[in-house]
């Protein structure tokens, strides 16, 4: 079911981002009356699942989930109809239409994704508002268990004090700004100290994969959800939102240091400092050959926020506050896509290796319908489709841009014959760059 789940929301996002950016071609193409032969959701390689011809132009849905296309007559793109080409241009073709109509017809795509983008975050500004967990509210440091922060120095207890000179008010913006970071200063045992990060930081992360975990994790208590009946606690006097805050004449205030302390007593029993309802009980509990108590542990970040571990920050914001916040949000994850475009692009950082195909996209979604976390990842992905289509690629809106400005400024088209052999160049570029990224999920499936 949560595979279900995950390819629903997959081909959902995937649906809406296409025949938005589809649109956004369509709808100048329609207004400057140029002919649109297609509309496609999806590729109808040899065959489609559904076609319907309205007017001039045939709407389909094709069996290849792997993007979409409109069919714009008189235009050089990825079907190469020279035959029409040949022809003498006709009043209703893109060619022979002005240069300032053909560059509006272009941009209209990424146009639409940015405004999808910019649309979903002031939506999403005023429907849920803003949760984050404020990183004033962490007293003791994170769990460092990540193998590649652990090799350049961090370790379980430090506390961040800022990455690259800046302070952060969140734990999401802070874990972000740990890839373009050079150098962190931490808080250690009460002392600052400062780490240098190296510039392949970013490959490191990718070469270490999901074996590598998250960078940064919230230090929680040992928080008692129920204990299990075939092992050694089944019977003790332990009721679910008990909380161990020590053992034996130890006060441990989180889990890590639970689990740490109870390898020192493997095959003995201890006495289990426990907070119930405000109060503290002790309470026997006997440790397995593998320092283990056979208890589940539960809890959530409202009831961490409780019991005084964290600080939940909570914003709502009217309707007209909404369009500054989710303008404030569009612009930042604009900035972040960016940014990792550069590390991309920068080979010595490595983080071409982290660089994903349709499997990272589709492992993006979660296997559990949060229509929240569903309009986050899309409103991500249209921002990502936007700039990706922006590239200055023959084939890809950019490239026809590229072409476009140059014939504006130049006043000199560039000829047909040049702008099919671009095409075709273009073209093999994102052949090899889509065997790159969807490569690059292979080797991670199998060696990750």
């Amino acid at each position: 079911m949560e595979v279900v789940i995950k390819i629903s929301q997959f081909l959902l996002s995937l649906s809406i981002l296409i025949v938005l950016h589809e649109l956004g071609h369509f709808i100048p193409a329609k207004l400057f009356k140029t002919k649109v032969e297609k509309f496609y959701l999806f590729f109808d390689v040899k065959y489609s699942l559904f076609k319907k011809k309205i007017g001039e132009t045939v709407y389909g849905i094709g069996w290849l989930p792997l993007g979409g296309y409109v069919k714009i007559a008189g235009m050089i793109d990825e079907s190469m109809d020279k035959e029409q080409m040949a022809k003498p241009p006709q009043p209703w073709e893109f060619r022979s239409k002005p240069a300032w109509q053909r560059l509006i017809i272009m941009l209209g795509g990424v146009t639409v994704n940015f405004i999808l983008a910019w649309v979903i975050y002031v939506f999403m500004s005023g429907y849920y508002g803003d949760t984050t967990i404020a990183t004033n509210s962490i007293q003791d440091g994170y769990i460092i268990e990540n193998p590649v922060l652990k090799d350049i120095g961090f370790k379980t207890g430090d506390n961040i004090v800022s990455i690259n000179g800046n302070t952060y008010e969140n734990i999401a913006d802070l874990t972000y700004s740990f890839l373009t970071a050079k150098e962190a200063i931490i808080k250690r045992d009460g002392v600052e100290k400062e780490i240098q990060f190296p510039l392949d930081f970013a490959g490191r992360l990718s070469d270490a994969g999901k074996k590598g975990g998250p960078l940064l994790q919230i230090r929680t208590p040992f928080y008692v959800k129920r204990t299990v009946d075939t092992l050694q606690n089944a019977s003790a006097d332990l009721k679910e939102g008990d909380v161990i805050i020590g053992i034996n004449d130890k006060d441990l205030r989180y889990f890590d240091q639970i689990e740490e302390a109870l390898k020192d007593y493997k095959n003995q029993t201890i006495t289990a400092k426990i907070l119930r309802n405000k109060n503290q009980i002790n309470i026997p509990l006997k440790v397995d050959e593998e320092g283990r108590l056979g208890l589940n542990r539960g809890g959530s970040y409202n009831l961490f926020e409780e019991l005084g571990y964290i600080h939940i920050a909570r914003k709502e914001y009217t309707f007209a506050e909404s369009f500054g916040a989710g303008t404030d949000k569009f612009v930042k994850e604009f900035k972040k896509y960016g940014e990792q475009l550069k590390l991309i692009f920068t080979p010595s950082t490595g983080a071409y290796k982290g660089v994903g195909g349709f499997k990272a996209i589709f492992d993006i979604f979660s296997d559990s319908w949060i229509w929240e976390d569903f309009w986050r990842i899309t409103a991500f992905l249209s921002i990502m489709l936007g700039v990706l289509n922006l590239l200055p690629i023959p084939a890809l809106d950019g490239g026809h841009v590229m072409f476009l400005l140059y014939e504006m400024i130049t006043q000199r088209k560039p000829s047909e014959a040049f702008l099919e052999k671009a095409q075709m160049v273009g073209f093999f570029i994102l052949i090899a760059l889509v065997l790159f990224a969807n490569g690059n999920d292979v080797v991670k499936a199998i060696f990750n």
